[in-house]
């Protein structure tokens, strides 16, 4: 267990989800049930059917001990009545068998009923989280839940909750036809639940640890996979293919052995438990059987032997079903354990909703930011940006222009300070307007499955293919993207692999553009894109965000000369502001060093 160990406290100081999750509440079963409220009418069609099926199974032995006690005693023997009994064991028989295929159709299409509402429920929530949760958690642990986790619940959802309350049933039903057939024999037969309790509980403490140790591993080796396969290419390229093929075969071989457990342990109490009835029916035969004809008829033992094995048989079925259940018990934890992340929320209901275009005036007071406790990455930074201002944040690398982006569009919140836009604290519009009036091209592009355009307007039905067109001739793409087949339908591969980086960045700017935001962000958004088509985008850039505030963060320096303001940041601070010609004035300035620097790579 040294790898579960170790991964569960590297999780637990990192602040990550924790793969081993222990239970904040003791009401996960209840909470678990309440989901039956999403379908009444299919849970109490189960219920009925389970019913039926329990006054079948429990009739079945009483018409045998009729039969043998009053109908084949030789000086009683009525075979009008033997063929009766028999029609009615018939019927009785179909009915078994016709309310067990009923009840579980019916509990199917229950539990997916209510595994598409868990679904729904946990992916909603988590497009709700912030960038703080996306960042301490990979997506490999965060779609095991969202996947593997939910589909554990198919079983207890499709079969373990109503075959508990149908088998407990059951066994109160037998229990109270024991007792009125013969008592005696009644109390004899319980004797062995405690045997069968003792074996439940020692199952269910070994099998616990097991199940937590295999859901952790799977979220490890599923973030594994999904990384190494997006990282492939860098693999191949430093010849690390059998460093990588150990990890991966070191945690599938754990994987594999605690696989085995859980197998063993499944296998094991089912056999126990039937082993234990069939003994019980031999010591019944035994004890009892020289009592028939003195104080106890044959039909009655018979009937005796029958119950006792439907008796433990649903016994037998619950100790095996606890397996599914101990897992799934585990994986609803880990489910609750996002639906009850609060801390990590954004309210996208709440705060003033913009009826009208932003006027893009950008004011930070005295911000301090950090992501980790106090290792500030930003420190006392203010600054003003006027509406349709064209402003340039530059910098080393790890100096806090990213973050000034990242805190604009509300993806952070900052420990001390205060933002505003156009007057506003935007902590008080609602986050999905704010964003809304903004737009962010980033360096690293992110294409999704579907067509070009489907990537240009992500589905909005607020963005028409005329204003997706304009966007892409605004952002120089129109061109590439109708001479692909298909045009605008054409069908991206995978993360757009199958166009070129500079292609994809295109395609990012008409994403941006086609939502006419008030206030147009660019994250190094020209590093992919060669020189002269960086030159004909700034000139188009220009004039579609004439009037409007533009906020650029610069790699190549040379295309911000024109900006009105330059904000030269160093270690979380502003050190220099002011436009291109004030700040190459100032002798040794950083600005002046970083174009120098800047001008000279570009020739070379």
């Amino acid at each position: 267990m040294s790898i579960i160990n170790t991964i569960i406290t590297a999780e637990k100081n990192n602040g990550r989800m924790s793969e081993y999750v222990e239970k904040k509440s003791r009401h996960t079963l209840w909470r678990l049930l309440k989901y039956f409220r999403v379908s009444v009418g299919k849970t109490a069609l189960a219920l009925l059917f389970a019913m039926l099926l329990n006054a079948a199974q429990l009739a079945q032995p009483l018409v045998v001990r009729t039969l043998i006690d009053d109908y084949l005693d030789p000086g009683n023997f009525d075979f009008g009545a033997i063929k009766w009994l028999a029609v009615v064991y018939l019927v009785v028989t179909v009915i078994s068998c016709v309310a067990g295929y009923a009840q579980q159709l019916t509990l199917t299409a229950l539990g997916q009923h209510i595994l598409h509402k868990l679904r729904t429920d946990l992916f909603s929530h988590i497009q709700a989280l912030n960038s703080r949760f996306f960042d301490r958690n990979s997506s490999g642990r965060i779609l095991t839940r969202v996947t593997s986790d939910i589909e554990e619940l198919q079983e207890l959802y499709g079969n373990i909750f109503i075959m508990a309350i149908r088998e407990g049933v059951l066994i109160i039903g037998m229990l109270i036809t024991m007792f009125a057939l013969d008592a005696a024999l009644a109390l004899w037969c319980l004797a062995a639940v405690p045997v069968v309790a003792v074996i439940t509980i020692a199952y269910r403490f070994i099998a616990r640890r097991t199940f937590i140790s295999l859901k952790t591993l799977l979220s490890r080796i599923n973030g594994y996979l999904a990384e190494h396969v997006t990282g492939m290419r860098v693999v191949q390229i430093f010849n690390r293919e059998k460093r990588k093929y150990d990890d991966y075969a070191a945690m599938n071989d754990e994987y594999y052995r605690l696989g085995l457990t859980q197998v063993i342990l499944n296998s094991l109490s089912h056999p126990l438990i039937v082993m234990i009835s069939n003994l019980m029916v031999a010591l019944l035969i035994s004890m009892f059987g020289r009592r028939i004809g003195v104080g106890l008829d044959l039909g009655v033992l018979y009937a005796f032997t029958t119950y006792i094995r439907q008796l433990f048989e649903p016994i037998g079925q619950l100790s095996e079903q606890l397996t599914t259940a101990q897992s799934a018990l585990i994986s609803a934890d880990r489910v609750f354990d996002i639906l009850d992340n609060i801390e990590d929320m954004e309210d996208l209901n709440a705060g003033i909703t913009i009826t009208q275009p932003l006027k893009g005036r950008i004011e930070f007071r005295n911000i301090w930011f950090a992501y980790n406790d106090e290792e500030w990455v930003l420190r006392d930074v203010s600054f003003t940006i006027e509406p349709g201002q064209h402003a340039a944040f530059v910098g080393s690398t790890g100096s806090g222009k990213t973050t000034i982006m990242s805190l604009l569009s509300r993806y952070y919140i900052p420990q001390r300070g205060q933002i505003l836009v156009d007057g506003v604290e935007i902590g008080d519009y609602n986050v999905q307007n704010l964003r809304r009036e903004l737009a962010i091209v980033m360096q690293n592009v992110f294409l999704f499955s579907g067509d070009v355009g489907y990537n240009i307007s992500l589905g909005s039905e607020n963005i028409s293919e005329e204003q997706m067109i304009t966007a892409s001739k605004a952002a120089g793409c129109d061109g590439f993207i109708t001479a692909l087949p298909g045009g605008y339908a054409h069908e991206v591969a995978e993360r757009g692999s199958d166009l070129s980086l500079g292609q994809r960045q295109l395609i990012s700017f008409a994403r941006a553009l086609a939502v006419q935001p008030s206030v147009l962000i660019l994250d190094e958004a020209t590093a992919s894109i060669d020189t002269e088509t960086e030159r004909t985008l700034q000139e188009r850039l220009v004039e579609y965000s004439s009037g409007k505030t533009l906020v650029v963060i610069a790699h190549r320096l040379s295309t911000i000369v024109d900006s009105d303001v330059i904000f030269v940041l160093d270690h979380g601070k502003i050190i220099e502001r002011g436009n291109h010609a004030e700040l190459m004035q100032l002798d040794d300035g950083a600005y002046r060093n970083l174009y120098t620097l800047s001008i000279n790579q570009d020739a070379s």
